[in-house]
């Protein structure tokens, strides 16, 4: 077996692992420091929408222009009066985008383009698009979001429980703003493909989510029947026992994005793949980490709030602790899952206890041989 499948098998019988629910305020405040990031970078830097959000003129061009692309990016922005977005086609001929142009300006650009590139006017084709249709695909995007978060809510509820659906909820959206945040900061354009990864990685952020959950139900069965595993430690346990299988799927999904994104956007120019592949690729490795870091964490705050949670952890610290007085190790399933008593926890432990218990006897009964 190798070292990896080890490492997971090891991670499910709880023989070792990591305690993220222990150092969940740590993951909060990062994920709390990279959302404010990205709210800032939007409100501030704003979204670089495409023309099929803004309206605009689109230019191709069949024949090699006589000028490089960003000799042609400057003719054409110095025509319209703003920014152009130029790029190299297959067959050597060039795409030129320029957005907020109506039908006069289009023509007047048509005949600088002429000119400047020495292609003949009528070898250069133009097509113009409403900021209206982009209107529409970006409130149908809306509507399909909200939608989709209406039923996952109501599916989660219904398979599980609120309190994971509410988890869920709050995961998705962690990861829809921290790609919108990522597309201002690094000035990416807002393409319908855009549009089309963000509804994609819904999907996948879900998935993962969703697996720890079906862990971590079957995990808390009959919980209040034992007195070994907090629900917190058992929600940490359903984190450990899924962590290979999580990482190995985003790392398989993330590969091919990632070729997308860095050899067909960066390497060989193919600048609208990045349209799809960064959302995608920012969108995957924020699932991963939401499903992991926030949404199980989130769960077990929630949980720990109720009641018989709470009678359940007074129960297992004070089993910890008469164990401890009486100088035996507590049972349970390995370190990894066995949380130190704090001052606070020995204090309620304490009052549940009560009276020492003497330990137990090997001897022989009185009066018998």
């Amino acid at each position: 077996m190798s070292r990896l499948g080890n490492l997971g098998a090891r991670l499910y019988r709880g023989e070792v692992g990591y305690d993220f629910i222990r150092n969940r305020k740590i993951w909060y405040g990062v994920s709390i420091l990279i959302t404010i990031t990205a709210i800032i970078g939007v409100a501030v830097g704003g979204l670089n929408m495409g023309i099929e959000f803004k309206g605009g003129a689109v230019f191709t061009t069949d024949t090699r222009a006589k000028i490089s692309t960003a000799e042609a990016t400057e003719v054409a922005t110095d025509a319209s009066g703003h920014l152009a977005i130029v790029q190299e086609l297959g067959n050597g001929g060039l795409r030129i985008q320029i957005t907020e142009v109506g039908t006069a300006k289009a023509n007047e650009i048509k005949e600088t383009l002429s000119e400047e590139l020495g292609i003949p006017a009528e070898q250069i084709n133009a097509d113009l698009v409403g900021p209206s249709w982009g209107e529409q695909i970006a409130n149908k995007a809306w509507t399909g979001l909200g939608v989709f978060m209406v039923l996952v809510v109501i599916y989660l509820a219904i398979a599980f429980e609120w309190r994971m659906a509410v988890a869920a909820l709050i995961a998705l959206i962690h990861d829809i703003t921290i790609t919108v945040g990522v597309y201002a900061l690094v000035g990416f354009e807002v393409t319908p493909g855009t549009v089309i990864g963000l509804l994609t990685i819904l999907g996948y952020s879900l998935y993962d989510t969703v697996v720890v959950f079906d862990s971590l139900k079957e995990g808390q069965k009959d919980i209040t029947k034992q007195t070994r595993f907090t629900y917190s430690e058992i929600a940490n346990r359903s984190i450990n026992s899924t962590l290979v299988r999580s990482i190995n799927t985003t790392v398989v999904a993330l590969l091919p994005v990632a070729g997308l994104l860095f050899i067909g956007g960066g390497v060989l120019g193919a600048g609208m793949l990045n349209d799809i592949s960064l959302s995608l690729f920012v969108g995957l490795a924020a699932g991963a980490y939401s499903s992991i870091f926030i949404a199980t964490p989130l769960v077990a705050d929630l949980k720990e709030r109720e009641p018989q949670m709470k009678a359940l952890k007074k129960r297992v610290l004070a089993k910890r602790a008469a164990a401890a007085a009486r100088g035996e190790s507590p049972e349970d399933d390995g370190p990894a899952y066995r949380n130190e008593v704090t001052t606070e926890d020995a204090e309620t432990a304490g009052a549940v206890v009560g009276q020492r218990q003497q330990p137990r006897g090997h001897g022989r009964m009185p009066g018998k041989r």
